[in-house]
């Protein structure tokens, strides 16, 4: 399985599309990885695009239920969900204060705890609809993209 991950073209895709579903990583960690696997840029940012945005609109649809669902069945979890709700109400007092454009830069720049899947989640729960949510978050995702390509290839440096 591992050869076929990173031995084939048609593997490579995949594995850069599956890591940039991944939240927190996100096409921030995708994107590297299918060009440091050899992948031709074009495929590799498109891989790293379409699977950074496929759980967005699932996440601004349903994600409200999902969490009503595991407060009521794994009371357990409530402190968790309660956190990540306060935490995208927290960023999205900024959402909320620049409008699209807020969103917009909260998805574009690529560092920890921004990104689509945030993005999404603060959308749902300012209740944005999807319509107008899903563009401006797929503009900030190509923002970030560009972003982690000059950063791949060595145009911007990072230091940590």
């Amino acid at each position: 399985m591992i050869d076929w991950l990173t031995g084939t073209d048609a593997g490579k895709i995949c594995a850069t599309f599956f890591l940039s579903m991944l939240p927190v990583g996100e096409l921030r960690i995708g994107l590297p990885y299918g060009i440091a696997l050899g992948l031709e840029y074009p495929l590799a940012l498109m891989a790293a695009l379409l699977g950074n945005m496929v759980p967005v609109p699932f996440i601004i649809v349903y994600i409200k239920r999902v969490f009503e669902w595991m407060r009521r069945h794994m009371p357990r979890l409530d402190a968790l969900v309660t956190r990540l709700e306060d935490r995208a109400n927290l960023k999205g007092e900024t959402v909320q204060k620049y409008g699209p454009w807020g969103l917009l830069l909260f998805v574009a720049i690529p560092l920890p705890g921004t990104g689509a899947w945030t993005g999404a989640l603060i959308a749902a729960l300012l209740d944005l609809r999807t319509s107008k949510a899903v563009p401006v978050i797929m503009l900030g995702v190509c923002i970030a993209a560009a972003i982690m390509t000059l950063v791949t290839y060595g145009v911007i440096h990072i230091v940590l």
